[in-house]
């Protein structure tokens, strides 16, 4: 029995001890979640670590003459964080005190939503505690500096809640400008043009910062962990903003007036190969023009301005010359099954080859080649290789079209490919190729490779530059090359073109008229691409120009000559005004104008202005004293001193703001400003003595 007693005792005690046990174990596992919680958690939550990206800034892409073409600007996600502490102190003080205000205020600023509607938003986020409530997106910097002043937002990150995030955005400023060459910068798809090409440049490289996570799922920066982010570089383009705005305008107005689907301008330095401007448009569903396209580096059949490269091979194996004759035959020649056709009806036979060039006939062209090379077509074709129309350009933009030159081996070659391919059909490039053609003609048969940038910099220094490359140093014999510049300056003169000649300044070109397939219906439809390639001024060639458009079915004007020939007219004219046409030498005596306007200012400043422009002047000037200015009779600009006396105030007629306002606060005067300009009357003449917080009005004009 003693026994049996003694080993209750001891099952009793074993039961109690682990009940206390247990009782320790619940209560410490409640004073962990109740009481110690949040500081376990909160150490739980610092253990989380982990790296975020930092966007570099993208580079800008600037015009040649430094106007940008392509920037990033700053666009901000506007979120509070409703439990910062400053908010949630004192039973949210702070929070009742502004959130009326601060409700005005943002339906004033955004409009989307009425004061009442923002101050629900307000309280539901307060009400749910929310670290991270998105109040606004892509807010632009204009209304993020109004919205820092706001109500509540003023007070900072810890009192105000407001969390400011920083986007950036990549924006073209002339918007329609070259925008297809420029190109797009986008996140979820492929960039084009220079955005693309250059990518690497301009994307700089990606930073990292390393960020702890602490209560309520919030991360903050791990100080001294940083790897700041390298911003991108600028592109310096060969893009003439003022050229550009002429060539697209030009091509606008055409494609307006026609109706037409896509078109293309290319103006190129011939000197150089620099691009100088270049517009790509394309007829929208809503029937406005965009540039959808960068249809100056696709392929198709350049119809009769391939007929130079034609005549350059033709002159150059001296199977005869210019004077040289051909028989039309009326227009018309049938090779096998097929008829050549001349596009513009005529009743010539027997004339001279320039002139057969001058007219663009087909049949002249094709009667040429078949003479020559039909038992060697290949030495036609080797000709065309030799003029590099078999490469691409290699311009300096992706997504070059793949020009197609056909020879014997083909498998397409038949008995009238080669009559064909004289006049433009049977082969595929793209305009860049017909322009860097035409540009090796002008300047003297050295070809250029087409570029457009001229330099990549960092912070204003230029870390890579490009320059012109010669691709051929000639493309033919001095006599062909004599011979095919007297034959384009003959289409202006005599022939296709010379409804567009002037007066003022000698160009050369060559029209041309394309009938162009339109899918399985063939040539049903009548659809004619329109093309003119020349350049300008023909005496001392500067800048070549090559104009491709695809009108609509069934145009009713579609010759190269009225349709692509106008808009070549228009840019040559507006660029031998302002960049070709040599400017009187100036003066050597410099004249100023007496009626020029001058401010009153610092004399050391007026000093620093007249020794930089190299301008006669006279009269005393240091570094403290004040001057008017004015022309005398001896076309000198003569400064006086403008009196100050201390205590008295100051004389600023005839002063910029900047300066009279520096003068009279710094006098002590409260300043009230009226008008824009330069200081034409103040309300307290100059020399009275000043009073104790005393109010002076200064009208401009």
């Amino acid at each position: 029995m003693e026994v049996k007693k003694d080993i209750l005792w001891r099952v009793y005690l074993c039961f109690i001890g682990m009940v206390l046990f247990g009782v320790v174990i619940l209560a410490r596992v409640f004073i962990l979640q109740n009481v110690e919680g949040g500081y376990w958690r909160g150490m739980a939550d610092s253990l989380h670590t982990s790296y975020v990206s930092l966007a570099a800034e993208r580079g800008t892409i600037y015009s040649e003459e430094g106007r940008m073409l392509s920037t990033s600007i700053p666009y901000f996600d506007i979120r509070v964080d409703f439990a910062a502490d400053g908010l949630r102190e004192h039973d949210g003080r702070i929070f009742k005190e502004n959130v009326d205000s601060l409700a005005y205020y943002l339906s004033q600023l955004f409009g989307d939503r009425s004061k009442r509607e923002y101050k629900q938003l307000l309280r539901e986020g307060y009400k749910s505690k929310d670290r991270y409530y998105l109040l606004k997106r892509d807010v632009p910097f204009s209304q993020f500096r109004e919205l820092r002043g706001f109500p509540m937002f003023r007070l900072g990150p810890n009192k105000g809640g407001m969390i400011a995030e920083t986007k950036n955005k990549r924006i073209n400023p002339f918007k329609l400008l070259a925008n297809r060459t420029i190109g797009l910068a986008r996140k979820n798809a492929q960039n084009v043009g220079l955005e693309r090409t250059y990518n690497d440049y301009l994307k700089g490289v990606t930073g990292k910062r390393l960020m702890r996570r602490i209560a309520g799922g919030t991360y903050v920066p791990v100080e001294g962990y940083d790897i700041e982010p390298e911003n991108g570089r600028d592109i310096i383009t060969t893009l003439d903003v003022n050229m550009q705005d002429i060539v697209e305008t030009a091509l606008m107005n055409m494609m307006v007036q026609n109706e037409a689907e896509h078109g293309t301008c290319i103006l190129m330095e011939v000197k150089t190969g620099k691009i100088k401007a270049i517009a790509n448009l394309g007829r929208q569903k809503d029937g406005s023009y965009w540039e959808d396209m960068n249809y100056a580096l696709q392929v198709g059949e350049p119809g009769s301005t391939f007929k130079l490269a034609t005549m350059i091979a033709v002159l150059e194996d001296r199977y005869t010359t210019i004077n040289g004759t051909v028989d039309l035959n009326y227009g018309r020649w049938q090779v096998g099954r097929r008829t050549v056709y001349d596009s513009e009806p005529h009743h010539r036979t027997n004339v001279t080859v320039k002139q057969a060039f001058e007219l663009s006939s087909n049949v002249g062209m094709a009667k040429l080649a078949y003479q020559y090379y039909y038992k060697r077509p290949n030495d036609f074709v080797a000709h065309l290789k030799k003029l590099g129309l078999h490469h691409p350009t290699g311009i300096d933009l992706v997504g070059e079209g793949r020009p197609i030159i056909k020879n014997t081996a083909s498998r397409t070659w038949s008995a009238t490919t080669l009559p064909w391919m004289a006049f433009g059909y049977e082969v595929l490039i793209s305009p860049l190729q017909t322009c860097m053609l035409y540009n090796a003609v002008a300047n003297n048969g050295k070809m250029m490779k087409p570029y457009l940038v001229n330099t990549i910099q960092e912070y204003g220094q230029v870390v890579k530059a490009f320059e012109p490359t010669v691709l051929m140093d000639s493309i033919c014999s001095q006599s062909t090359l004599k011979q095919v510049k007297k034959m384009l300056e003959g289409v202006v003169l005599e022939g296709t073109a010379k409804k567009l000649w002037t007066p003022y300044y000698p160009f050369a070109a060559k029209t041309g008229t394309a009938l162009v397939a339109n899918g399985k219906r063939g040539y049903a439809d009548k659809i004619y691409q329109s093309s003119f390639a020349g350049y300008f001024p023909a005496n001392d060639p500067q800048y070549t120009c090559v104009v491709v458009i695809k009108n609509k079915p069934h145009a009713a004007r579609f010759y190269g000559a009225s349709v692509a020939g106008p808009v070549f007219r228009e840019v040559a004219d507006k660029l031998y005004a302002i960049a070709v046409e040599k400017q009187k030498p100036l003066q050597t005596t410099v004249r100023i104008d007496s009626a020029l306007a001058l401010k009153a200012g610092k004399g050391s400043e007026w000093q620093e202005i007249l020794t930089t422009l190299h301008l006669p002047w006279q009269g005393k000037v240091s570094s403290t004293n004040w001057v008017s200015a004015e022309v005398n009779d001896r076309q000198q600009v003569a400064l006086q001193p403008v009196k100050q006396t201390k205590g008295a105030v100051p004389d600023v007629t005839g002063m910029g703001l900047k300066d009279a306002l520096y003068l009279l606060e710094n006098a002590g005067l409260r300043v009230e400003i009226r008008g824009a300009g330069k200081v034409s009357t103040q309300s307290i003449p100059g020399g009275t003595k000043i009073g104790k917080d005393q109010k002076i009005i200064i009208e401009l004009s």
